[in-house]
């Protein structure tokens, strides 16, 4: 598996200097969510002076449950795409949005899919995977539609598109249902890319309830070969907690 910091992970600073951390740690790619932020030509240009690069961003519109807004999100993946191309990135991840009020599931989930089939042919030609991601309601992210694994999954079936995967975020899981080992693997075919953190706290793997050693090496014995973004907060120094990280959880992993 290869490792994947996130914007944030040194408070302050920006791609670049993350980048070079990551060459530094030996890491593989970083996770910069709004690149409308970013001057996109220096950052390319970083990337081939450090052989490291973006490996993740978002869609610039989160809204997938409401099919009014269904153009908007189409055009603003297509602008992510071009941003995309010029960086050499290949993923985008995408939220769904807050459940519409009284609206039932259904029609909701219907609006995706038709949203995300129309998505797929785009991200197809650009050869770019489209992720949703299921958050947590409980404490981070109340409202959010797509909160369960088995339902996301029910989505990316239906679409039915290589290019529309899941990013399977361990914290959001653990907080929603539980069992992440098991949905981790289980469901190993529908996903992209991973995040982890530990809980509760959203910190560095390794301060919280959650056994990485274990979720890893389960991911790896899956045949898992992508990305697991660190995307988490830190309870020290970023590069002492890091050096942890590798020491006791990576290198543990058979």
């Amino acid at each position: 598996m290869n490792i994947s910091l996130c914007i944030g992970a040194y408070k302050g600073q920006d791609a670049i200097y993350h980048l070079e951390k990551i060459r530094e740690h030996g890491f593989h790619g970083l996770e910069y969510y709004a690149w409308w932020n970013l001057d996109l030509v220096e950052v390319a240009k970083a990337q081939e002076r450090l052989g490291v690069g973006i490996i993740a961003t978002c869609t610039n519109e989160f809204n997938l449950v409401d099919g009014t807004k269904r153009e908007a999100y189409i055009a603003g993946l297509a602008e992510t795409i071009e941003a995309c191309r010029r960086l050499g990135t290949r993923s985008i991840i995408s939220q769904t949005g807050k459940a519409l009020e009284g609206v039932s599931r259904e029609p909701q989930i219907e609006a995706m899919v038709e949203t995300l089939k129309r998505c797929a042919s785009l991200c197809e030609r650009a050869n770019v995977v489209l992720e949703l991601e299921p958050l947590n309601g409980l404490v981070d992210h109340p409202g959010h539609f797509l909160q369960a694994s088995d339902e996301a999954v029910r989505i990316i079936d239906a679409v039915d598109s290589p290019n529309v995967k899941l990013v399977f975020d361990v914290y959001h899981q653990q907080i929603t249902e539980g069992n992440v080992t098991r949905n981790a693997t289980r469901y190993r075919d529908r996903i992209n890319h991973y995040h982890i953190a530990d809980n509760p706290g959203r910190k560095e793997p390794g301060t919280g309830e959650l056994n990485y050693v274990h979720i890893l090496n389960a991911i790896n014995q899956a045949g898992f070969d992508g990305f697991v973004g660190l995307e988490c907060g830190y309870t020290v120094d970023p590069d002492l907690a890091l050096d942890r990280f590798k020491r006791d959880i990576l290198q543990k992993i058979g």
